[in-house]
């Protein structure tokens, strides 16, 4: 993983980060797998501390988890009790294996410029008619947080635009209001497509 700063915290902070108290996105999830059959094959990109993954494996999803964190690939390890996969967003490179993609929370680190192709990377990970879940935080222009990480913060119709230009289907964008590690205040925007 390159040591910017965004990869570089999460490295650092990687235990504090998987073991904080987060809430799960239960109804989210749900709201995902519902759309999947019954054992379908799940990638989760980005799978932080694993809470996730451990949630679609009890529900008896195929999970492969996969974060580009060692550190945090090590922690979710723990937790789930299978190995995790550490690998970038670009350097996914399979052709129709999944019925979906769980990306919560973890894509809007990808610089902007570098989404069309990861866009198109998931969706031809993707098997006709799989499902892509990911969140992002709004907003008008790239930026580093408190933290130092990067995030892309793509407004509601950029997405859309872009996500409609790389040939997806049925998009749906739900906004919502909550936060993040920061403690701060944050625009969610949920996405959920299909391939």
């Amino acid at each position: 993983m390159p040591r910017d700063s965004t990869s570089a915290f999460y490295e650092e902070n990687a235990e504090i980060y998987a073991n904080r108290t987060r809430s799960l996105p239960k109804q989210q999830l749900d709201a995902f797998l519902a759309g999947i059959a019954p054992g379908g094959a799940i990638l989760e990109l980005g799978c932080g501390g694993g809470q996730d993954s451990a949630y679609m494996l009890s529900q008896g999803f195929d999970v492969t988890p996969t974060d580009g964190s060692a550190e945090l690939a090590r922690q979710a390890e723990v937790l789930i009790g299978r190995p995790v996969k550490v690998m970038l967003f670009q350097e996914l490179d399979v052709d129709s294996a999944f019925d979906g993609v769980w990306a919560h929370a973890s894509l809007l680190h990808v610089p902007r410029a570098e989404l069309p192709d990861v866009f198109a990377r998931i969706r031809r990970a993707l098997r006709t008619g799989g499902l892509l879940h990911a969140s992002f935080k709004a907003g008008e222009a790239e930026d580093h947080d408190g933290f130092g990480r990067y995030y892309n913060y793509p407004s509601r119709e950029w997405l859309s635009a872009l996500l409609t230009k790389g040939g997806w289907r049925n998009l749906a964008i739900e906004e919502s209001d909550g936060g993040g590690y920061d403690g701060k205040p944050t625009r969610w925007l949920i996405v959920r497509v299909e391939r």
